[in-house]
């Protein structure tokens, strides 16, 4: 794993306790943590597919990405290295609202594959990533999102351990049966609730 080092925090007394989950410490920095070299995608060659069992239902390029419905999102996220950033904003396109530009009123399988550029992956629940839970994510603080930190575009599952708010994603499976992505393939925990402090496989 790649990160940035120096990185301050403070303890969970400082900040508002109903916050912070357990064993977390908040940073006002925004520490950077990679699996590898960061992609560096040009906006003309990048696409968003969605893919609905073995077949795709819907794809978009930057352009037309940028034309669905735009959503702004104030979120507290939590790293599973344990720090936490409060307050921090988003925008992008929520799941339900790239659905509803597929034309899906709903996928019928139950879980979902984030591959990302650099043979990243991240599965999750689909039923965390709809009603306004999930985000396809293009600017982080009112700027574009900037690659170290997923961009062109991230998942954001906020209400997860960061892990699963996959970076630089380009495609979203859904999948009849949940099977592990790249951290939950080397321990990490299958789900990743902050609250419940499940890092790692058996927390």
């Amino acid at each position: 794993m790649i990160r940035t080092r120096g990185f301050t925090g403070r303890s969970r007394a400082n900040a508002d306790e109903q916050r912070v989950p357990p064993g977390q410490y908040v940073t006002d920095d925004f520490p950077v943590l990679s699996a590898g070299p960061t992609p560096h995608t040009p906006l003309d060659r990048w696409t968003l597919a969605l893919q609905d069992g073995g077949s795709l239902v819907g794809k978009w390029t930057w352009e037309e990405f940028q034309a669905l419905p735009q959503t702004e999102l104030t979120v507290d996220i939590h790293c599973v290295t344990k720090w936490s950033k409060l307050g921090t904003v988003w925008e992008g396109v929520t799941i339900d609202d790239l659905l509803a530009a597929a034309g899906l009123e709903e996928p019928s399988a139950p879980h979902l594959m984030a591959h990302c550029d650099g043979g990243y992956t991240a599965n999750l629940p689909l039923e965390d990533l709809l009603d306004g839970k999930g985000l396809v994510a293009t600017r982080f603080d009112g700027e574009p999102l900037a690659p170290e930190h997923g961009g062109p575009a991230r998942l954001l599952v906020p209400h997860l351990y960061f892990w699963k708010s996959a970076k630089w994603v380009r495609r979203l499976r859904f999948m009849e049966h949940d099977e592990p992505g790249f951290w939950e393939s080397l321990g990490y925990h299958i789900y990743g609730d902050p609250w419940r402090e499940q890092r790692y496989d058996g927390d």
